[in-house]
């Protein structure tokens, strides 16, 4: 069971009661299921857990709902690969996937499920919408020590330019995305602090199927750059 959560999404402040977790082995996966439920609904979550692990990453998608991921399955594979790096996963499942208010309180309900396993430094990693859900996120939990946001949307992504200046940024674009700008991500970028990063993949798309290779390397860097005691 987790505590009560008061979440801030664009100065709307959302309660979220107390909250039960039911955690499910499923046999042959790398992951738990983990269902977060509350008086808003049920969230559910993949969980790839690492043994001991003082670091976590929460990982969100677009409006297309479900897992989402974009790059080729960059998130499953980043999640049963940074288990190695005594870093645990939760992948989350919007309950609204095209409402920013909603898809934030799940992202922070994620959150606080790592941090109720013992996780005290948490990076966020979102696709599209998912890039906004993500800042906002970080904007309520100082435990937030990296952010990345992927062919970011622009809304959503003011707070940016708040977050504790010991959260590390790395914002990822594509320069043909027909769905959301790269001047999503170079604006958030004029106004994120350092450490930041910006890349913008020649020729790839909204999802940047194009650059997976490159994005998977590139992230899993970050991560393992930035998250405390993760990097050997």
């Amino acid at each position: 069971m987790l505590g009560t959560a008061a979440i801030e999404v664009d100065t709307i402040r959302v309660e979220v009661p107390q909250v039960t977790v039911r955690r499910m082995p499923q046999p042959g996966e790398a992951y738990d299921i983990v269902e977060i439920e509350t008086d808003r609904g049920t969230t559910v979550c993949q969980y790839y857990e690492s043994a001991g692990a003082r670091s976590g990453v929460v990982m969100v998608g677009g409006t297309g709902g479900g897992f989402d991921t974009p790059a080729r399955r960059l998130y499953p594979r980043l999640a049963q690969d940074l288990r190695n790096d005594r870093i645990s996963t939760l992948r989350v499942q919007y309950r609204q996937p095209t409402d920013l208010v909603e898809s934030t309180v799940d992202m922070v309900l994620g959150m606080r499920y790592l941090e109720s396993r013992d996780v005290s430094a948490v990076g966020l990693i979102g696709h599209s919408l998912g890039g906004a859900v993500a800042v906002q996120a970080a904007a309520n939990d100082p435990a937030v020590r990296v952010v990345v946001t992927l062919a970011t949307q622009a809304a959503g992504t003011e707070p940016i330019a708040g977050l504790p200046r010991r959260t590390a940024i790395l914002l990822v674009h594509g320069d043909a995305d027909t769905v959301t700008s790269p001047r999503s991500s170079e604006e958030a970028y004029r106004r994120a602090h350092e450490p930041r990063r910006l890349v913008v993949y020649e020729g790839a798309g909204h999802t940047l199927d194009e650059a997976a290779e490159s994005l998977y390397v590139e992230v899993k860097a970050w991560l393992l750059k930035h998250l405390p005691g993760t990097l050997v």
